[in-house]
């Protein structure tokens, strides 16, 4: 399983990972980043790499 990173101190709150993968990522109400999951199955990898890459601050990244 591939884990999930997130730096809570670039994000911005875009909100651009939620479109993508609203089951692993959210923004709480101080605009930042939240991780729904630790971890992700190998089957959604690539759904929630795309999620990850639409982040304009790039704060979101997947750890092998």
């Amino acid at each position: 399983m591939a884990r999930l990173l997130a730096d809570f101190e670039a994000c911005q709150g875009y909100g651009n990972c939620i479109t993508s993968a609203p089951d692993v990522y959210d923004i709480d109400d101080d605009g930042t980043v939240v991780l729904l999951k630790d971890e992700i199955a190998e089957q959604d990898r690539p759904r929630v790499e795309e999620a990850a890459r639409s982040c304009p601050v790039d704060a979101l990244s997947i750890e092998d």
